[in-house]
């Protein structure tokens, strides 16, 4: 009997192609399996799931899979997968480390970039009919250059940010779990930060690449945004429960922080309704990791997972796999 993948939604079809070459693949329609119980009535038929952030793979979930071996997350983060009742169940987990880095970092500079030239602004501006020619006060916003950009999470991500946010003449901050090695500091000129109070006091630019935890949970709530500078921005890459939503959505509309760039939201894909009409804000729908490049890195090296592991390889020649 050949082992059977699902693939919870479409992604990019080479990724398909590849494991069709050795399972059976059924792909799901889009949102099919956002609920526990869509998951819960399919999931005995598969040996392996590859599932999206936006998928709950519960313990129902696991307990259900009965020939289940192997849940391969489709991201890097894998807060929708209860890793107890994984490693209770003997099934393996994979996410996809590293093969964001880039494509994030980028994404954060156009976001850094967008919103402290106020470009989505003027955009509108223009296609409202208002433009009348250039005006010597229109849309003045913020340089990058000589201002300090305050990282939140100084892993690969945010260090992939501090190195292209040094070479456009930024001043480098950053707070962490723990403070790295002086030849990394050094290597991005970046000072360390022991409370996140101080950072954000400090910023011009607060941006935020930690991992969502209990303890990063609101991390960037009423009182972090009340110590940060009145034109300070806020960009968010991260994930979206790391910001309250309402805190900032108020903070904007009373215009005690100057903008926010926002690619994550707490309750996806829904946005909080007062986010939406703040100003100086851009929102996009989680695309910071949208590229040909990266979307086909993250699924081939999701299938690598589930292939090593349904025909029978070591958990160790497997590095992508999420250890107990």
């Amino acid at each position: 009997m050949p082992k059977r993948v699902l693939v919870t939604e479409p992604i990019i079809p080479s990724v398909i192609d590849t494991l069709r070459k050795h399972f059976e693949v059924d792909v799901g329609e889009r949102g099919t399996y956002n609920n526990e119980q869509a998951l819960i009535e399919d999931i005995p038929r598969y040996h392996a799931l590859l599932p999206m952030l936006s998928n709950p793979v519960t313990e129902e979930v696991i307990r259900a899979g009965q020939r289940l071996q192997i849940v391969a997350n489709h991201a890097v983060g894998y807060n929708n997968i209860d890793l107890e009742a994984a490693h209770r169940h003997q099934v393996h987990v994979a996410n996809t480390p590293g093969v964001l880095t880039e494509s994030c970092a980028e994404f954060t500079l156009a976001l850094m970039l967008a919103v402290s030239r106020r470009l989505h602004e003027a955009q509108e501006f223009l296609l409202e009919g208002n433009f009348d020619g250039w005006d010597p006060l229109g849309f003045l916003g913020m340089e990058l250059r000589g201002n300090t950009l305050g990282i939140v999470g100084m892993g690969r991500i945010g260090q992939a940010v501090a190195k292209r946010a040094r070479a456009m003449g930024m001043d480098i901050m950053y707070h962490n779990r723990s403070r790295l090695p002086t030849d990394i500091e050094e290597r991005h000129e970046a000072e360390y930060c022991s409370g996140i109070e101080s950072l954000a006091r400090q910023a011009d630019i607060l941006t935020l690449h930690c991992p969502l935890t209990e303890e990063t949970t609101h991390l960037i709530d009423e009182n972090i945004l009340s110590l940060m500078k009145e034109e300070a921005l806020l960009i968010n890459t991260s994930r979206g429960p790391v910001v309250d939503e309402a805190a900032l959505a108020h903070a904007l509309h009373e215009g005690a922080i100057g903008g926010a760039g926002i690619d994550v939201f707490e309750e996806e894909p829904e946005v909080h309704p007062r986010l939406q009409t703040a100003p100086h804000c851009l929102l996009t729908p989680h695309i910071a990791s949208a590229s040909h490049k990266t979307r086909k890195d993250i699924g081939m090296l999701a299938a690598s997972a589930v292939i090593g592991i349904l025909q029978g390889k070591s958990p160790s020649e497997i590095p992508n796999l999420i250890q107990p």
